[in-house]
């Protein structure tokens, strides 16, 4: 019986003890891009990969325009706006970010 006891106290001090897990927001790393900014800390990207970062960044709805040379071109919609952004696949640094056009 004074086992138990022992046993049940010992369990509920560890859950009184140990931090609940609550779920973390997401975080974008910078919500603002320009040209310069390196989306993968100055290493290479894959198309993918850039598409990726691009949504982390905030961007939404993202479609690849051109994966086919040194520079990956990607139009995506932030906000109530839709651009083209222009990323290097050697570095993964921003080339050209251009506004498209927006939503009404």
């Amino acid at each position: 019986m004074k086992k138990n006891f022992f046993v049940t106290l010992g369990l509920l001090l560890g859950l009184l003890i140990t931090p609940l897990a609550l779920p973390t927001a997401a975080i974008a790393q910078s919500v603002s891009i320009t040209i310069g900014t390196h989306l993968n800390r100055g290493r290479g990207i894959t198309c993918s990969q850039g598409e990726r970062l691009l949504r982390n960044r905030g961007f939404r709805n993202i479609r690849r325009i051109d994966c086919r040379g040194r520079f990956f071109i990607y139009r995506a919609w932030r906000g109530n706006s839709r651009f083209e952004i222009a990323v290097r696949q050697s570095n993964g640094r921003v080339v050209d970010v251009r506004r498209i056009g927006s939503r009404r």
